[in-house]
């Protein structure tokens, strides 16, 4: 992969909470070799912005983000080398989704949380926050535990 960049893609069950920041993280925290997306698993939200919550929190923390939502394709398991799911349920449907012998390497996002804090769980239908901000700094330790143990080699 030297000479092109590394392509990472964050999933989540909508695209509006949990992936944007995902992706909005791992954009701020990595450097210009990656190109960086996030996209749903569902299609309720194809085209509208992250939740209103979401673009709160990374405003908060000077993450910029602009991008709209949209639902994962069969292309994106052979254009992606990364793809990352937010909870065991993302990852369900991404390992039935994936076809047979494509490219991306699939992962539990939390795996590389160094507090062991695996499961990033859907603010949605949280009454504030609170869940949005935990959200965040999950990102932020996972986007750093990924980048760390890919530059020890540890992953392929």
């Amino acid at each position: 992969m030297s000479g092109q960049k590394k392509k990472a893609l964050f999933i989540c069950l909508g695209n509006i909470c949990r992936s944007p920041i995902a992706e909005g993280v791992f954009r701020k925290i990595a450097d210009d070799t990656w190109e960086i997306d996030s996209a749903a698993i569902g299609g309720w939200h194809v085209g509208n912005p992250p939740d209103w919550r979401a673009l709160d929190t990374m405003k908060k923390h000077d993450v910029p983000y602009n991008n709209c939502a949209r639902q994962i394709s069969t292309k994106d398991f052979n254009e992606y080398d990364f793809i990352f799911g937010m909870d065991e349920e993302n990852m369900r449907d991404l390992n039935r989704k994936a076809p047979k012998g494509s490219k991306a390497k699939l992962f539990l996002f939390g795996d590389f949380d160094p507090e062991g804090d695996r499961i990033i769980r859907d603010p949605y239908y949280d009454s504030d926050s609170k869940g949005f901000e935990k959200c965040y700094e999950q990102c932020v330790r996972c986007s750093h535990g990924f980048l760390e143990q890919l530059a020890q080699g540890k992953i392929k």
